[in-house]
């Protein structure tokens, strides 16, 4: 099958500049590509990630992949939806930045060494650029009354817009311009809000290297939840690649509490699993959708894509503890993935009363109280009911001589850990 066509079926084409070109183009040949990201933060989330995965299909179709690390734009800042200008950052943030993102681009993409796969980062031939050769070699190439056309430039025009920032168009049209002279690349991909930066690249490819010059633009979708929310966004904020910011039970969680409604998009966006697989599970969704088949499907196959085999064991054997709960089975690690974002106290490591324990840990709200939910029962840790108001609670309860997990009542769950 032509990868246009698998993308089609995925659902994961928004436009092209020439569907026929591209698609006899891919056929001919294996072809270079590439997607742009900017370091402005120090990971990626979800809703960056529709397009990569988009570049590691065609990496898998046998064509080879760039990814363009955006040292020189990110240090600028690019036009976004929004009305207020982008806050600047350091150059020395902007690397660190980009040093993070490029750690995260080999774990997803260097499947073995003789993989099809290139990191460049435009900061590396923006940098050598002067003002004059600028204005002179670029500037020159765009027509003010085109840019301020573009959707992205006009949404902007009523509350102003810095000329930094109106120049970034022309910035990432000089990055095409620099992969199709240097490393031939033909075909730049990226989400839907990037379409016009993609159509200016290729308009300067044509002023300068001539109207036959054959490179193309294809952009992914807006990715919208059933219910028409932007995809990616949880009550905590975004879904981090970064295992430090989103565990990888986190992440898993998020993939497997997914609606009815759009799993099977996502299978198809996200996954590599096959036309077959997913229309099997599609009819599982139709059949029984209590058993939840596509979502662990579609939580096992993400996790395991950004987290490796280990961070999909660990998430696994966490969900299971919860829901059985064994608490006890988890190890310190494990137990940081799943309980480190909710509400905790660090203790002296020493025997405690455990009615007093719990107020000085920030459990209970006074001793009285304390005393109340014990003797009704309330209290568990580490998956163990708690009755003995006279208990005295130390290090010998925690695992790992460390981590106690305190539930109060059904939902409310506490970190309390040993110093």
């Amino acid at each position: 099958m032509n990868i246009i066509d698998e993308l089609a079926w995925r659902g994961a084409i928004n436009q092209q500049t020439d569907e026929e070109g591209l698609r006899q183009l891919v056929d001919d040949k294996a072809i270079r590509l590439y997607c742009g990201v900017d370091p402005t933060g120090d990971s990626l989330h979800i809703g960056h990630l529709i397009p990569f995965v988009m570049l590691k299909r065609f990496q898998d179709f046998g064509h080879h992949p760039y990814i363009l690390i955006g040292g020189a734009t990110g240090s600028i800042g690019d036009p976004s939806g929004k009305s207020e200008e982008r806050t600047l950052q350091s150059m020395d943030v902007v690397n660190e930045n980009a040093r993070k993102l490029t750690k995260q681009m080999k774990k997803l993409f260097l499947d073995d060494q003789d993989s099809k796969f290139t990191i460049v980062n435009n900061y590396d031939w923006t940098s050598k650029l002067t003002l004059l050769d600028f204005l002179r070699d670029y500037g020159k190439r765009f027509n003010v009354n085109t840019m301020l056309a573009k959707d992205i430039v006009s949404s902007r025009l009523e509350v102003g817009i810095s000329f930094t920032e109106f120049a970034y168009q022309i910035l990432q049209s000089m990055d095409y311009l620099h992969l199709y002279q240097t490393e031939n690349i033909q075909l730049q991909i990226g989400g839907a809000d990037q379409w016009g930066n993609i159509t200016s690249g290729l308009e300067l490819i044509r002023k300068v290297e001539g109207p036959e010059a054959q490179a193309y633009g294809l952009t992914i979708p807006l990715m919208l939840k059933a219910d028409g929310t932007k995809f990616g966004k949880t009550a905590g904020g975004a879904v981090w690649l970064d295992p430090e910011k989103t565990s990888p039970y986190e992440f898993y969680q998020f993939w497997i509490n997914q609606d009815d409604a759009d799993v099977i998009k996502y299978l198809k966006y996200f996954t590599f699993l096959s036309h077959q697989e997913i229309e099997d599970l599609a009819d599982q969704v139709a059949q029984a959708p209590e058993a939840r088949q596509a979502q662990k499907a579609l939580a096992e196959e993400m996790t395991r894509f950004v987290h490796g085999q280990e961070g999909l064991d660990d998430a696994q054997a966490i969900t299971a503890a919860l829901f059985q709960g064994q608490i006890k089975e988890l190890t310190g690690k494990q137990i940081d993935q799943a309980f480190g974002n909710m509400p905790g106290a660090t203790m002296p490591a020493e025997p405690a009363n455990l009615a007093v324990f719990l107020v000085d840990a920030g459990v209970e709200p006074s001793r009285r109280q304390s005393r109340e939910d014990i003797k009704n029962g309330a209290i568990t840790i580490n998956g163990d009911k708690m009755t003995d108001l006279d208990y005295e609670i130390s290090p010998a309860d925690a695992i790992e001589g460390k981590y106690l997990v305190v539930r109060r009542g059904k939902k409310k769950y506490f970190l309390v850990k040993f110093q």
